[in-house]
């Protein structure tokens, strides 16, 4: 498979995948921005926004679990890599760096969830 095959782009508002669904994808933003919420009905509620060089969608890519939140195109030519899931296990077994980056952000993201989690069970 060609690497272009692996590039969407999206415009500003479209899901790039819902919260609840599978896929054993990872995604890198190569251009624009992504917005990673929770929705539920009309209410939206944004966890972070992710630019160039970021990435999402790597719990799912690691268990296979359901996707934890929604990814939405947040910048017009938003452009994003996918990498599947054996893509994946290969950069992880032969680039350290690779594998240490993904740990490096989980382990950012657990650290600000455990936070907001822990700030609302003291109110």
């Amino acid at each position: 498979m060609t690497i272009e095959k692996c590039i969407n782009e999206f415009g500003v508002g479209d899901v790039i995948f819902e919260e609840g669904s599978t896929g054993r994808e990872l995604f890198v933003v190569l251009d624009g921005q992504v917005e990673i919420a929770k929705v539920a009905g009309i209410t939206k509620t944004t966890i972070v926004t992710l630019g160039k060089g970021e990435f999402f969608g790597e719990m799912a890519v690691i268990d296979g679990s359901a996707r934890s939140a929604t990814a939405i195109a947040a910048a017009p030519h938003t452009r994003v890599m996918k990498i599947n899931h054996a893509r994946f296990v290969y950069l992880v077994s032969q680039q350290p760096a690779f594998a240490l980056m993904v740990m490096d952000a989980l382990s950012k993201r657990l650290r600000a969830s455990n936070a907001v989690t822990y700030r609302t069970a003291q109110s």
